[in-house]
């Protein structure tokens, strides 16, 4: 499932439709573009708490996944917390991918 959900996660990048880092994210989610975010496991305990708290708020679909490396590596880039995407088709996507993956474990 990792290796699935990483790279539908990747062709969001390429496609545009990702923004990544916790401020960056935080905003999306605010603006309500933000349809899925992506909160690494291994993230801060503040980053964790504030992302987790916008995305309750705001409604948005939220997913605690893979390690900081992880994602930052999935989308091209160093190491990030979270990442939004910002296209509901693609998120859809990786929700359901992560959602079906969860009921094999």
């Amino acid at each position: 499932m990792q290796d699935r959900l990483l790279s539908f996660l990747g062709i969001a990048q390429k496609a545009g439709k990702v923004v990544s880092g916790g401020e960056q994210c935080e905003n999306a989610i605010r603006s309500g573009q933000a349809k899925l975010v992506v909160l690494a496991l291994d993230a801060k305990k503040n980053t964790s708490e504030m992302i987790q708290n916008k995305c309750g708020y705001y409604g948005v679909a939220l997913i605690r996944y893979g390690t900081k490396d992880a994602l930052g590596r999935a989308i091209g880039k160093g190491e990030r917390a979270c990442a939004a995407v910002t296209d509901e088709g693609l998120g859809l996507n990786i929700k359901k991918l992560y959602d079906s993956g969860k009921k094999e474990e």
